[in-house]
């Protein structure tokens, strides 16, 4: 189809022309207008030294008469000059003001005004008596403009020192030339000159406009009214339209653009509706997924019940613990060093001790975490942490094996709730390995971008996490154990402690051969 760019004025073309019209009229008549005056003053400047010429001229063809003293020679001379053509008059003034010679002899004898022309030559206004040639431009009465010119006679040596008519040696102008040239035909040379400027400069700009008419039509309206096209039909949703401007410039490369956006579009639409084939499955998932979620929410709300019952269970356990334990230490007294009866009293004592130490701990991890934070020793809470667990009858087949650095700082964090961390980490590596195998807990001093941190790891021999789980498995719920064995809980709250106290949880694991949790705590 066949685009035919807009015509209006409020078409891009139609306001880069009228601006560039505008711009190129305006400075075409700036340039016209200096042109020709700047061409009118060297006219001028020309007729005025050709004038300046023609008086010194008349004053030298008079100098022989004036020094003889020859009036009548003068006055047909005078005559003579002044007939030629483009001369309006000549006059010869003495010292006084007065017309002594004229090419016309009806002003022979008139007395200036002394505002004249002729009188300003000697006598400036502003008194300076420079007696330098003076020339000015006025109108005859014919209409025509008349270059008035006037140059001092000065006193030359031959003029003082003639038999003939003595003048004083001191006096400087003797009296004054003056003529009057026309300047009809250099302003009718003038006028011809600005009429073929004028039209130059119309033709000109008519060349240069249907040259830029053409060029913005071909380059510019026809190029953005294709774009534009296009637009409109890839917003009704012909997404395969293509644009058709094989030119090298900027409208080419808008075009590739166009073009290469129409099929990023398609593309998206494809896979949108591809994806509205799938939605309704992924919320069907999701949905199973958030059913799950609650039913581990509820089973998490059970376990913290059975937490806080234990916890009560054993602080009544731990009343009569400590009864058996003073009762013994009472038998104790009863029976002789050595005796079989004080051996056995004696164990009772030690295991009864041993629960009590259990149950405290219990109560101890069981009690609400406080928020403030103070110096713990890392290696401490770890050997808390397993005298806790290694007497479950579920790690009996479990091997421990604990590298801790005795060197290590402090830190500064909350010590019941690191205890936790540690706890967890215990608890899902012995899940991890069935009960069965050996779990390594490490600690060391490390530096890592410039900061020292103390590092703690937990090693296990277990069955490991695959590379698909390994970004899931600090999502709060995500778990990979049998319902009603694991809340998926562990790890997230864990994380979450852990980046409270400004550390980090870094994982390492292999299908088969078991994984290490690395976690680390900024030191100081």
């Amino acid at each position: 189809m066949k685009i035919k760019p807009r015509k209006t004025p409020y078409s891009l073309t139609g306001r880069l022309l009228w601006t560039i019209g505008a711009l190129m009229a305006v400075v075409s008549t700036i340039f016209w207008y200096f042109l020709i005056t700047y061409q009118e003053k060297e006219l001028i400047a020309n007729f005025v030294k050709y004038g300046m010429s023609f008086v010194d001229n008349v004053r030298k063809t008079t100098r022989y008469g004036m020094l003889t003293f020859q009036e009548i020679l003068i006055q047909q001379t005078v005559e003579a000059v002044g007939s030629t053509e483009g001369v309006v008059q000549i006059k010869i003034f003495n010292c006084k003001g007065k017309v002594a010679h004229s090419s016309q002899k009806k002003d022979i004898g008139i007395i200036l005004d002394s505002k004249s022309p002729a009188c300003l030559a000697c006598h400036p206004p502003d008194k300076s008596h420079t007696f330098t040639p003076r020339w000015s431009i006025g109108k005859s009465e014919e209409g025509f403009r008349v270059l008035n010119i006037v140059q001092p006679i000065y006193n030359e040596p031959a003029c003082y020192t003639s038999a003939c008519h003595v003048h004083p040696k001191n006096r400087k102008i003797l009296g004054l030339v003056e003529a009057n040239l026309s300047l009809a035909l250099l302003d009718r040379a003038i006028n011809q000159q600005s009429l073929a400027i004028t039209i130059y400069v119309f033709v000109f700009l008519s060349v240069i406009s249907v040259v830029l008419c053409a060029i913005l039509w071909k380059f510019v309206s026809t190029p953005v009214s294709i774009l534009a096209e296009g637009m409109k039909r890839v917003a009704a949703g012909d997404l395969e339209h293509k644009v058709e401007i094989n030119t090298r410039d900027e409208m080419g490369e808008l075009a590739k653009c166009f073009n290469s956006m129409t099929s990023d579009l398609s593309r998206a639409k494809t896979e949108l509706i591809e994806w509205g084939h799938t939605l309704e499955r992924k919320v069907e998932e999701k949905t199973e997924a958030i059913k799950k979620a609650q039913e581990q929410l509820i089973q998490s709300e059970k376990l913290a019940s059975l937490g806080r019952m234990a916890a009560g269970v054993a602080h009544e356990i731990n009343n009569p613990l400590t009864g058996v334990v003073t009762f013994g230490h009472l038998l104790l007294k009863k029976f002789p060093e050595g005796s079989e009866e004080r051996q056995d009293i004696e164990v009772i004592i030690e295991q009864a001790n041993r629960c009590s130490n259990i149950i405290k701990g219990l109560l101890g991890f069981s009690r609400a975490t406080s928020a403030e934070k103070g110096g713990e020793n890392i290696n401490t809470l770890l050997k808390r942490s397993l005298d806790i667990m290694s007497h479950k009858a579920d790690f009996f087949d479990v091997k421990f094996i604990t590298r801790l650095d005795e060197s290590l700082p402090l830190v500064k964090a909350g010590g019941l709730q690191l205890q936790q961390v540690f706890l967890n980490m215990i608890l899902n590596a012995v899940d991890a390995m069935d009960g069965k195998g050996t779990l390594t807990i490490s600690t060391r001093n490390i530096m890592e971008n410039g900061l020292a941190f103390a590092e703690i790891e937990f090693a296990d021999t277990g069955c490991g996490i695959s590379e698909e789980n390994m970004t899931k498995i600090f999502e709060p719920f995500f778990t990979t154990k049998p319902v009603g064995k694991g809340t998926g809980l562990g790890l997230a709250v864990s994380y979450g402690i852990i980046k409270d106290h400004g550390g980090n949880i870094i994982v390492k694991s292999e299908v088969g051969r078991g994984a290490s949790f690395y976690i680390r705590i900024p030191i100081g």
